[in-house]
């Protein structure tokens, strides 16, 4: 247990320690990484808000350029006000050209905006109809200055025209019905007898006749492939073809035998020009004047009252907005600085940063309708800017759309979309850069703090170190401390204390000097006293004055004891200065001492128990005797009359402890340490009164136990039934068979 309390009260101490409790301060500079943080995320969203701003003057001011156009838009202008969803077409802008080979694989980025023709198109059914057994995917696309239709046919029984065959109605075929950009109405037949280029008709009906002709026709291309499902169908149209109304129907057949035209389903009726959809492809006159605004990561959409792109350009992927831009071809520090930054501790912030997306799914990119509650506003003629984030949910997309208006009315809306990467990648590198600083910072602060507590603490301890060797256990003062120069409040304090020593031994020296003093002017006054008391009892006759006298006589003799008992301790000290120690046998002092008193206070028991070994100490013996006098003559006093007084010795590690104990009165708490103090006695006064004690003989008793390096305890019995001292002196050797009757 004594181990552990010593290991508790270290560990205590350096918890409770001056370096501890810096190093705990040191902590609250971990706040600014928390503040510089907060800062640097209260700084992205000022750049956000000046992000929203810069697009939304760009949306504006492409719309004040097409406001000063208003031929670009005149088509739009006159768009109905509202559309039939899959009659009403529009071709989406393609990223390339396509290649026809039949593989549906080209296709797949753009499916989303494919539309679905089910019941809700069929134009004629001989029977039931079922969705399962015919229903088309479709999807119009451009690219330059060709259109695309692409027909993704389910059918249970995909039914070909048969070689060389005349009729070329009697089999699965597409019709395709257009306007020209002259207005006339042209008709187009598209089947195939094979996997492969697919035949093409311009059908030309008899105005005398209800027969149709169908002319071989090469002025666009189709690719027909038979598929698990049905037929896969492409077409290739000059854009010159085209224009502003297009519409399909497709003729299914099942039975190969009959041949008959069982279902028929569409974008619309193909008979007339009237009753065919609007068609609608992006302007490249718009997409030239959106390339004039120099998109630099921004994507910019121009789209009618329906939503639908007439233009649409820029990479929202490829860019990062002009923040990183500026931050991108920043060349990286060099040397050691640079080291540091990148291979150590930019993956270390990055546990906590998020890193902007090097690529994200975003839906727009192929998108040919934009829909969003930013382009609706714009379209009712107010400018809004609204966030989202991708598909994906890796990056956050700014969108601003702005009216496009032509006579006061809204025709078109412009949208510029740009992602927050390079704000974010602003946010990054200023937090890398801000949080090296506070790392380098704190850092620093931490290391100058914990030195400069580590001065502060090794002065501290130095001074408490000096101050506790300055005074002993009794309070008197050893050695003076040296004051420091230091001009701060620890070198006032030194300073401070080494003056308090200098006036507390000054005092002590006082103290320690005042019995001699005393006892040296107060002798001649006694004897003068006395020699006239024993004068006055010669020539006095009288009975009562000599019973006065002898009292007086009496008093004298008291006093003339406590003078000698007041220098004695004072003459042991100066004795000690020309003592010559030696090696003697403390067995045999003890043994020989305590013979005596068994003789001198008989009938007074007094028990003896001493090990078989003899102990070498080196010392004064007649120093030893005097202490065990004090000892012994204090347990008879305090001891009861039918208990005996216990003197043992024995050996405890690399000392000695001789033990006096008796039977008795118990000492009260914390009343030990005061009794080794000289002129401290707890003897009630009528013990005081039949001889006089100046509490002088513990004091004594420490006196020469310190003077052979030891020490002297008082404390209760453990059974609490007396009182033991105990002695603690060092000891030099130790030899086996000592003979008690020899030293006697």
């Amino acid at each position: 247990m004594t181990e552990f309390h010593k290991l508790r009260t270290t560990a205590w101490r350096w918890f409770a320690g001056i370096r501890t409790k810096v190093i705990l301060l040191s902590t609250l500079l971990l706040l600014l990484p928390v503040i510089g943080y907060n800062y640097v995320w209260e700084l992205e969203k000022v750049l956000r808000q000046g992000q929203e701003q810069t697009l939304m003057g760009s949306a504006r001011s492409l719309a004040m350029l097409l406001n000063q156009q208003p031929a670009l838009l005149k088509k739009q202008a006159e768009t109905k006000p509202h559309l039939e969803q899959g009659k009403d077409l529009y071709a989406i802008n393609l990223d390339e050209p396509l290649e026809f080979n039949g593989q549906l694989k080209e296709w797949t980025p753009y499916k989303n905006e494919s539309y679905h023709y089910d019941e809700r198109h069929v134009r004629f059914s001989k029977g039931l109809y079922r969705p399962s057994d015919i229903h088309i995917d479709a999807l119009t696309a451009t690219f330059e200055q060709r259109i695309y239709l692409l027909f993704d046919v389910t059918d249970k029984s995909p039914i070909l025209r048969r070689p060389n065959a005349s009729d070329v109605t009697r089999n699965d075929h597409l019709v395709i019905a257009l306007t020209t950009r002259d207005g006339e109405f042209c008709q187009y037949h598209v089947s195939a007898s094979k996997d492969g280029p697919a035949q093409i008709y311009l059908i030309s009906p008899n105005d005398s006749t209800d027969d149709v002709h169908y002319f071989a026709s090469n002025t666009f291309q189709a690719n027909w492939q038979v598929t698990e499902h049905g037929h896969f169908i492409e077409v290739s149209m000059p854009a010159w073809l085209v224009g502003e109304k297009l519409g399909f129907e497709f003729f299914n057949v099942n039975d190969k035998f009959n041949r008959e035209v069982e279902t028929i389903i569409g974008s619309a009726s193909i008979n007339s020009a009237d009753k065919l959809g609007t068609f609608l492809i992006p302007s490249q006159d718009v997409e030239k004047v959106i390339d004039q605004m120099g998109g630099n990561g921004t994507r910019f959409w121009v789209v009618d009252r329906h939503g639908r792109a007439i233009a649409k350009t820029g990479d929202i992927k490829k860019g990062n907005g002009v923040w990183e831009t500026s931050i991108k071809y920043q060349e990286p520090p060099a040397g050691l600085s640079g080291w540091l930054s990148f291979d150590w501790l930019r993956p270390l912030y990055y546990y906590i940063l998020e890193r902007p997306p090097e690529d994200f799914v975003d839906s727009m990119q192929h998108a040919a309708i934009y829909r969003g509650v930013e382009v609706q506003q714009a379209l009712l003629g107010r400018p809004y800017a609204n966030w989202r984030t991708s598909d994906d949910q890796k990056a956050m997309i700014l969108s601003a759309a702005y009216p496009v208006k032509l006579n006061d009315t809204v025709v078109a809306a412009v949208v510029a979309e740009e992602t927050t990467n390079g704000v974010r990648t602003l946010r990054n590198k200023a937090l890398e850069q801000l949080f090296t600083v506070l790392l380098a910072v704190i850092i620093t602060g931490v290391v100058v703090m914990l030195l400069f507590g580590s001065h502060i603490s090794k002065r501290v301890r130095r001074l408490r170190d000096e101050a506790d060797a300055a005074i002993d256990t009794q309070g008197r003062v050893l050695s003076p401390i040296s004051p420091t120069h230091s001009r701060d409040e620890i070198g006032d304090l030194s300073r401070t204390i080494t003056g308090m020593l200098n006036r507390l031994s000054a005092y002590h020296s006082y103290l320690e000097k005042m019995p001699s003093s005393l006892s040296h002017e107060m002798r001649t006054p006694v004897a003068v006293v006395r020699s006239s008391l024993e004068n006055l009892a010669i020539v006095s006759q009288d009975p009562d004055q000599h019973r006065y006298i002898e009292r007086a006589q009496e008093g004298v003799a008291r006093l003339a004891l406590i003078l000698s008992n007041m220098t004695e301790a004072t003459r042991l000290e100066q004795s000690f200065a020309h003592a010559d120690k030696a090696n003697f046998p403390i067995n045999e002092v003890i043994n020989g001492c305590v013979q005596g008193y068994q003789m001198a206070y008989a009938p007074h028991p007094i028990q003896l128990d001493l090990p078989s070994q003899s102990f070498q100490v080196n010392g004064v013996p007649e120093y030893i005797a005097q202490l065990l006098d004090k000892l012994v003559a204090n347990a008879i006093e305090f001891s009861l009359p039918d208990k005996a007084v216990n003197v043992s010795l024995r050996q405890y590690g690399q000392s000695v402890l001789l033990s006096v104990s008796n039977k008795g009165p118990l000492l009260a708490p914390n009343m030990g340490e005061q009794l080794v103090n000289s002129m401290v006695s707890v003897r009630s006064e009528s013990q005081k009164s039949d001889k006089p004690h100046l509490g002088l003989g513990l004091y004594i008793a420490r006196l020469i136990a310190e003077f052979h390096q030891g020490g002297l305890t008082i404390n209760n019995l453990p059974d609490q039934s007396g009182v033991v001292v105990t002695v603690s002196l060092p000891v030099l050797s130790s030899r086996v068979g000592f003979n008690l009757d020899k030293a006697q």
